[in-house]
């Protein structure tokens, strides 16, 4: 199995990270930048698969149907993570490996947690997040859990930081939902910017989810009845016409195109002009070609093309839909949730 090494120092990885977020760089910052993330995001791999494996495992007992995913953080993501946090390090970032688990009830989100924190793991938690206690303003709500990685096998990728995300499937939903608004807005509402009616509506549908799922009201919620959150949901939906506008959105499935071949990877790549979407596999021995490949559509979306990717790791090609929907503009869980609360007003 061939998987990227660390080749730059921290001083290196921090000096890309400001050459990235750089106005005035030179032409030879910026193929230097590029070349320490595509490798030090790539080093990140090795970690993230004995995550992942462990994961699997504890999942045998809680949720066989759970979603599992991973991935390694965009580049655009990453920018504007480092623009967004005063004194954000490249060398720091603590959610450039990330991992998923998606699972079917809030009790086996805190059962898995639970398994997590009483673990002797090596690797060292170093952050913990738990937004059902205490929801982000936004409305995202789920468990975040920060590692450092460390393995007296493979000591060159001590230190690496992973994060490992749980959620719920209406959780995943609503993020999801956000994710293919903001695509299509063109605004980070995922980072909680954009305009403050469509922030609105995520936080209202937030609440609604939340009240269903007797979690901790989303703030500003507190003191809302059920049936206030509804009406509310209710006006702010009528407004946008969200509902509409998302199922318009789905990619049809003959606008997908998925490449011959196995592979441990897969890089997804959506054309948001176009609808389309193409799969492309990867053998996990050919784990730094595909790092090259995803590293060249970034290079797209930086000139201006309509182009997001990601490079996953989730299974079987027929899991990637479950696992990643929002490249596939696929909000239809969402949606029919928001039309139930919506219903339930009459």
């Amino acid at each position: 199995m061939s998987f990227a090494k660390p080749e730059y120092s921290k001083k290196q990885i921090n000096r890309a990270g400001d050459i990235l977020i750089s106005d005035d760089a030179s032409l030879s910052d910026r193929v230097f930048a590029d070349q320490v993330l595509t490798n030090y995001r790539a080093a990140h791999g090795y970690p993230i698969n004995t995550f992942q494996a462990t994961l699997r495992s504890k999942l045998k007992s809680i949720d066989e149907k759970a979603i599992v995913a991973q991935r390694l953080k965009r580049t655009p993501s990453i920018v504007l993570k480092l623009r967004r946090f005063e004194g954000m390090k490249l060398a720091r970032m603590q959610d450039i490996g990330g991992l998923r688990a998606v699972v079917s009830t809030v009790a086996r989100v805190r059962k898995l947690e639970s398994s997590y924190m009483q673990s002797s793991f090596l690797h060292e938690l170093v952050s913990s997040k738990d937004y059902l206690a205490d929801p982000k303003a936004d409305g995202y709500r789920g468990i975040h859990l920060i590692y450092k990685y460390s393995n007296p096998r493979a000591v060159e990728y001590d230190g690496l930081s992973l994060e490992l995300q749980i959620r719920t499937r209406l959780q995943h939903a609503w993020a999801t939902a956000v994710e293919t608004m903001g695509t299509f807005l063109g605004q980070a509402l995922k980072s909680g910017q954009g305009e403050e009616q469509w922030r609105e509506f995520f936080a209202v549908a937030s609440a609604a989810l939340a009240d269903l799922e007797k979690t901790t009201p989303v703030p500003g919620f507190e003191s809302c009845t059920t049936q206030q959150i509804y009406e509310r949901l209710h006006a702010s939906e009528q407004r946008l016409r969200v509902l509409e506008k998302l199922r318009g959105f789905a990619i049809a499935t003959d606008r997908i195109t998925t490449e011959r071949g196995q592979g441990g990877y897969h890089l997804i790549t959506l054309d948001s002009l176009k609808r389309t979407v193409s799969i492309r596999p990867f053998a996990v021995a050919k784990l730094e070609e595909a790092n090259i490949a995803y590293a060249a559509i970034e290079a797209r979306t930086k000139s201006g093309e309509p182009v997001e990717a990601v490079l996953v790791s989730a299974g079987p090609v027929e899991s990637l839909r479950k696992a990643y929907p929002n490249y596939f503009l696929d909000t239809q869980v969402f949606v029919k949730q928001i039309q139930r609360f919506i219903e339930g007003l009459q």
